[in-house]
């Protein structure tokens, strides 16, 4: 029998590499999170009426999932509604692996009714809020819930510890099945109908029928402070959110950390995530938080309520509590407030300095906006403006996604014709993007296609709205990929002049990002995630009309730069 230590020397290195041991293990080791999702219909009662909707779990909003970077993620989903639907992990970068992303017909075909698939992945390096949300027609207006990515075991957070944490997710709420309301737009051409409620952690709140006894409600003792996971899981709205007297610090946004900055008020895309430290310094009360619209659409219906939840002083009275006059509401920007949007969005900024691609190998420029499909002669399918059906575009192609095989297996198979790799890099035909647009310019061709980038180039995105049918702030979402924020501006992009003044030291780092109102955004990233990765407006009314794209990264060298074989699970078309 040998003796395991027999010398001094040996005793110390043992020591020494114990040490380091029980080091790597409190800072990287990481753990496999198993759950099991079940898709199906629950009786839920809102606006005095109860509809069948469909749910994970039973559960509305869904499951709060809660990781560390570097864990992984093993989902069991059980298809037992009677849709087709998929899940989407909205901002996860997925490295390498696009089958567990999640759009339909994209990276995969739908998980049918009575069908299962497991969803495989691993969060590397990213901190802060994410969601995931059904990726399947408006499944996701009720079929969504939070991602909280910690960090990983002994890394702090770069701002004061919370006392507490709250996800609030921001919704909308429809007094019919969402579906059928997508369906009948569909039938008919115009645009949907607009939402009844707006919703906090699925409530609506005081302002709305049958909804002042189920109002969200948040205890806080005073001095603490508290860290707001704010999520916009609206379908079709940009939102406005605020809390009466109290100032918001954003410390993040999309699972990246920002500079710090106090505000008001913030605005919030269908799509994003704002991190926010609120203090309870104010007297012992209830204070509303509230949400209402930035509708920025010329001319277009949309949901003018305000939806609220109640931030409660756990050292108020019983008395005080009774009485709702008590409870004091924030002053939330006029629906049109662009001047308030904007300042927020050009307030955010990474803490340090980012890794900002300088040598651009694809400088791209994509118009994004709507148009209208031209009909033969006057039909119930046609009931959009004069006639016509509503549509939409990037670079003047209306996406159109396939249905007999997903984009991600065509390619991986190498099977033709499920779509084409001529996706344009400019507009076909370049005009006065936020002027007045020849009526000759309105009609997109529809297409499904994509554009080729090799693996590690350097890209720039300008995304152009423009003033067919109307301008309006267009949140656009890539999947698989975080881009820098470089630049933003009102009119039509100048290179020469607009160029110069992008920020290539702090910009915000982000996984979606809203088109200025009649202006432009420009964004930067390196291709190193292989796949097919769609780029989409999250206003779900754009995304069916066809405002989307998909990119088609090629792989690199060596296993870490290829896409991994698809799971055997993966469901078929």
């Amino acid at each position: 029998m040998h003796k395991l230590i027999d010398k001094p020397d040996q005793f110390c290195l043992l020591i020494a590499l114990s040490v380091v041991l029980v080091s790597l293990v409190s800072f990287s080791d990481a753990e496999a999170h198993y759950h099991e999702f079940v898709i199906q219909a629950q009786p839920v009662k809102r606006l005095c009426r109860t509809h069948n909707i469909i749910t994970v779990n039973g559960q509305f909003p869904g499951p709060v999932l809660e990781v560390r970077d570097g864990d992984s993620l093993i989902i069991k989903t059980t298809n037992s509604a009677q849709y087709n639907v998929t899940l989407h992990w909205h901002g996860v970068r997925q490295i390498a692996n696009p089958w567990a992303d999640g759009p339909e017909y994209v990276t995969q075909c739908p998980i049918q009714p009575g069908g299962t698939y497991t969803y495989r992945f691993t969060i590397q390096k990213q901190v802060g809020t994410l969601w995931w949300h059904a990726h399947s027609k408006w499944l996701r207006a009720t079929v969504y819930g939070a991602l909280i990515i910690h960090p990983k075991v002994g890394l702090p957070y770069p701002f004061t510890t919370p006392n507490q944490e709250i996800p609030i997710l921001l919704g909308e709420w429809w007094d019919r099945n969402p579906m059928d309301v997508l369906r009948q737009a569909q039938f008919t051409g115009a645009a949907p109908n607009v939402s009844d409620a707006y919703t906090i952690n699925g409530q609506p709140g005081d302002f709305y029928k049958c909804s002042s006894q189920e109002t969200t409600v948040f205890s806080v003792e005073s001095g603490e402070t508290v860290l707001l996971r704010i999520i916009n899981a609206a379908l079709n709205q940009e939102l406005f959110f605020a809390v009466a007297n109290h100032k918001l610090t954003v410390v993040g946004v999309d699972a990246a950390y920002t500079k710090p900055f106090t505000t008001s008020v913030i605005m919030i895309g269908p799509g994003q995530t704002t991190d926010v430290l609120l203090t309870a310094d104010e007297s012992p009360s209830r204070y509303y938080m509230a949400a209402s619209a930035y509708a920025t659409a010329q001319n277009a219906a949309f949901d003018n309520t305000t939806t609220t939840a109640i931030l409660e002083y756990v050292s108020e009275t019983c008395s005080a509590r009774r009485q709702s006059s008590r409870v004091l509401l924030p002053r939330l920007p006029a629906f049109n407030d662009t001047t308030t949007a904007t300042a927020f969005t050009a307030g955010l900024r990474s803490p340090s300095r980012v890794s900002v691609p300088n040598n651009i190998d694809e400088n791209l420029f994509f118009t994004v906006g709507l148009g209208l499909i031209n009909c033969l002669f006057p039909n119930p399918n046609c009931q959009g403006p004069n006639g016509t059906r509503f549509a939409a575009s990037m670079n003047n192609v209306s996406f159109v996604l396939p249905t007999t095989l997903s984009m991600m297996q065509a390619y991986y198979q190498g099977v033709p014709g499920i779509f084409s790799t001529d996706f344009p890099p400019v507009p076909p035909i370049q005009f006065d993007y936020t002027g007045n647009v020849n009526r000759g310019l309105w009609q997109p061709v529809k297409g499904t296609k994509v554009y080729k980038l090799k693996y590690g180039s350097t890209v720039q995105i300008v995304l152009q709205d423009t003033s067919i049918v109307t301008t309006e702030d267009h949140p656009m979402h890539l999947h698989g990929y975080q881009f820098s924020v470089v630049g933003m501006g009102f009119g039509n992009f100048d290179a020469a002049r607009d160029t110069p003044k992008f920020n290539l030291v702090d910009p915000p780092v982000r996984n979606t990002i809203g088109t200025p109102p009649g202006g432009w955004v420009a964004i930067r990233f390196v291709a190193d995630n292989p796949g097919v990765w769609l780029m989409h407006c999250h206003i779900d009314a754009h995304l069916v009309w066809g405002l989307a794209m998909c990119f088609l990264v090629e792989n690199g060298q060596g296993d870490q730069q290829t896409v991994i074989p698809p799971p055997p699970d993966l469901p078929q078309c």
